[in-house]
Parts: C-alpha cells; structure tokens; sequence
C-alpha cells in the first residue's frame, strides 16, 4: 500500500510563512505528479500546486507568486513553501501524489490526510 503523510500546517498570523512537506511510503515504482490541494470549509477541493517528475510546475492564480513548490524525486517528497499567507488560504491541505506502484500496473492516485492551515490574527 501507498501512504502520504504530510507534516507543516498550523496557526500564522497575516503575512507569515508556513512550509509543509509530504512524503510517500510504501512500494513506489515511480511518480508521475505530485501536488497540493485544499478545502476550505464550505468549497470545494481545489488545486493549489503540482509538480512533475521533470520539475513542470503549475499554480493555482490565487498563490502565484507567494507559494513555492518542490520535490525531492529520491524521497518521493513534495513540499510547499507558503509566504504571504492571507486569511482567505485557510484550509485544509491535502497532499497529492499520481504514482506507479509496479511496471506492470497503471498510475493511480493517492490523497494524504490532510492538515490543517490557519492565518488569523
């Protein structure tokens, strides 16, 4: 089995900066993608940040400019590095990751479990 477990969020006031990090364990192939979503209470899920195995990233509108995605190919990790956090970014974050567990099998989707990111005052 695949599991992403992610670290990071918290309570930050305006204008802070937060980091989160996902790490994927179990029997991994390869990642295709991996990203970050979020749900605010009351939204939908929505895309925050992908990136490729290549290093291809894609933005929400919303963070451009302010997050910053990575990934670290050898530990099957993705990170988002928030900055100029607003109070319209509090949400939960979920973790994503499209992996191939094995050569023979197709790519499938993997969620984390979600952590909680806070900005108020």
């Amino acid at each position: 089995q695949v599991q992403l477990v992610e670290s990071g969020g918290g309570l930050v006031q305006p204008g802070g900066s937060l980091r989160l990090s996902c790490a994927a364990s179990g029997s991994i192939f390869s990642s295709i993608a991996m990203g970050w979503y979020r749900q605010a209470p009351g939204k939908q899920r929505e895309l925050v940040a992908t990136i490729t195995h290549g290093g291809i990233t894609n933005y929400a509108d919303s963070v451009k400019g302010r997050f910053t995605i990575s990934r670290d190919n050898a530990k099957i990790a993705v990170y988002l590095q928030m900055n100029s956090l607003k109070p319209e970014d509090t949400a939960v974050y979920y973790c994503n990751a499209y992996l191939i567990r094995a050569i023979e099998l197709s790519p499938e989707t993997y969620w984390g479990q979600g952590t909680q990111v806070t900005v108020s005052s």
